[in-house]
Order: structure tokens, then C-alpha cells, then sequence
């Protein structure tokens, strides 16, 4: 068959609801889009294990502690799960990691930025995991069955992380005025970076139609944003902490905020590596992927071992 009759039963397979798997048919650019999308989804989880670790010895109790090193642990397994399922789409894990760590790789910019006090803590698990659960959410019915299923676990365990997270901020804000200071801090500095994680505008976004009509994406970029804008504002206000946005308001026509607008400027600068983190994400991971060689190579050597017995 010639590829446009291929393409054609390919969208009649996507707009019945048939999930795409490993083995099927299917346009070079809607893998192409997945790997893209996985992988750069993968690396923030890798990469998003940096600011929280860096506190995982500075924690404010045992127990504060525990729960810290238990979220790191699974974004480690999530990073996981996602590089598995862009590996079932023909690109290996080794070519993935060289990507991310030549720079030639994206992951999400909220990870550029620096967690400076205890309540960044609570503000990534609050507002960075708020974010990526509504934006992850419609990824558990992704049209490609890999991605879809790896996401359904990945959503209950950041769901978790976001209750864990505004718990923080609640205790703090309870505290001491120092403490409370301290939270509203936290907020000020996190809200708008988490507001850029949902993506530029969709009339402004070079993938998102075409996402969007494979189904790989439910929903557009400023769509998740104001379902953010508007879960989270009340949960602020609970709490007794003000959202930084002058122009936040509630529209009784709309029933949705009203909100100001977005730097996207500093959205594209971090993205060129310019924010305030990127060359130290950037070179931990280096690092870490350099001290771990022993590791890789001595798991390599048991595995050709074993196979030999096996031959044998």
C-alpha cells in the first residue's frame, strides 16, 4: 500500500480509540514526536532528582527525610519506566543519555532553577508535580500503549508527591511568622516557572496541533494551564498564602481566573541554557554518569557471562 493509504487507516485506528503498539505501522513523524516527547520527559525525571536531593541531607527531621528520599527514588523509577517505552520505538537508552548529556536534549525548565530553603521542597512537590499530574493525566489515555501505560503508575505516585508537598507548605504557613515568610517565599519564586511548564501558547506551539489530532496530547497547552491556575489559586488562599500576580481575579463570566502575563522570554532563555541551573544540572549528571561506568561495565560483563553458561 502506498504510505498515504498506510496514514489514512492509521488516523481512522487513532480516531476510534485503537492504542498504537510497538510492532504496528506508523507515520515516521508521529515516532519521531514520541521520542521526542518521551525522552524529554524521561530526562526530566532524571534530572529532577537533583534539587530535592540536594536537600535529602538537610532535611528538617527523620521522618521529613524519609518521605524526601522515597519521592527521589521514584522519580528515578519513572525516568525509567519512560526510557523503557522510548526504547519499544527503535532508539536505544545509550543514544537517549548521550543526547541529554551533549546538551542536544531537552528536559523541563522548572529544573534550572534553584532550591534555595526547606520550603522549595514543598513548593516542587505543590506546584511542580500539580503541574505535571494535569498535564500527565491525559497521557495515561496517550494514544501510543507504552507511553499510556507506564504513565497510569507514574500519575498515582505524583499524586502522592503533590499531597506531600502542599503538606509542607501547610505546616509551614502554620508555623512561626518566619516560617510563614518562608512558604509565601517559596511560592513567589516557583509560581510563574510552573506556570511556563504547561508550554508556550498553543498558537505559539509547533507540536501541539499535530499532538493533538494523533492523540498523543487530550489537551492543549493554555487549556492545562488555566485548569492549574484555577485548582490551585483556592489551595493557596487555604492556606493563607497570595499568589505573585497582581492581575489574578476570579471571572464570574468565564468561572476561571483571570491572570497576568507570562514571561516567555525567560521561558526561551532557560530553554537555551541560560537559567540560573542549567550548566550545573547539566554537569552533575555528567559526573554521575562518568562515576557509574564501573557499574555499567561490570553489570555488561555478568550478563556476558551468564549467556555464555547459558550457551554452554
Amino acid at each position: 500500500m502506498p504510505d498515504s493509504q498506510h496514514e489514512k487507516r492509521f488516523q481512522e485506528r487513532i480516531d476510534a480509540e485503537q492504542k498504537v503498539e510497538p510492532r504496528d505501522w506508523m507515520p515516521d513523524d508521529y515516532r519521531k514526536m514520541l521520542v521526542r516527547q518521551i525522552s524529554q520527559h524521561a530526562h526530566s525525571e532524571v534530572v529532577g532528582m537533583l534539587p530535592e536531593g540536594n536537600w535529602i541531607t538537610r532535611a528538617p527531621s527523620l521522618h521529613r527525610k524519609t518521605i524526601l528520599l522515597a519521592k527521589v527514588q521514584d522519580e528515578a523509577g519513572h525516568g525509567l519506566y519512560l526510557y523503557s517505552a522510548a526504547e519499544t520505538l527503535g532508539i536505544s537508552r545509550e543514544e537517549m543519555i548521550d543526547q541529554l548529556l551533549e546538551g542536544r536534549a531537552k528536559y523541563s525548565s522548572i529544573f534550572n532553577y534553584p532550591t534555595l530553603t526547606w520550603a522549595d521542597m514543598g513548593a516542587i512537590g505543590w506546584l511542580v508535580d500539580g503541574a505535571a499530574i494535569i498535564n500527565q493525566v491525559m497521557l495515561t489515555r496517550t494514544s501510543y500503549g507504552p507511553y499510556s501505560r507506564a504513565m497510569v503508575r507514574i500519575c498515582k505516585e505524583e499524586s502522592f508527591h503533590q499531597r506531600q508537598g502542599y503538606q509542607i507548605l501547610m505546616t509551614l504557613s502554620k508555623g512561626t511568622p518566619e516560617q510563614k515568610a518562608m512558604a509565601q517565599d517559596a511560592l513567589d519564586r516557583w509560581w510563574w516557572p510552573a506556570l511556563m511548564m504547561f508550554g508556550p501558547s498553543d498558537k505559539d506551539s509547533v507540536h501541539s496541533v499535530q499532538s493533538m489530532k494523533w492523540k498523543i496530547k487530550r489537551q492543549g497547552n493554555d487549556e492545562l494551564r488555566q485548569t492549574f491556575i484555577d485548582r490551585t489559586v483556592p489551595q493557596a488562599e487555604f492556606i493563607g498564602l497570595k499568589v505573585p500576580d497582581p492581575d489574578l481575579k476570579w471571572n464570574e463570566k468565564t468561572q476561571h481566573y483571570d491572570f497576568g502575563k507570562i514571561d516567555w522570554e525567560e521561558f526561551r532563555n532557560v530553554i537555551k541554557g541560560n537559567g540560573p541551573c542549567n550548566r550545573e544540572r547539566l554537569a552533575a549528571r555528567r559526573k554521575a554518569h562518568e562515576d557509574g561506568a564501573w557499574v555499567r561495565a561490570a553489570a555488561l560483563a555478568h550478563a556476558e557471562k551468564q549467556a555464555k553458561k547459558k550457551a554452554a
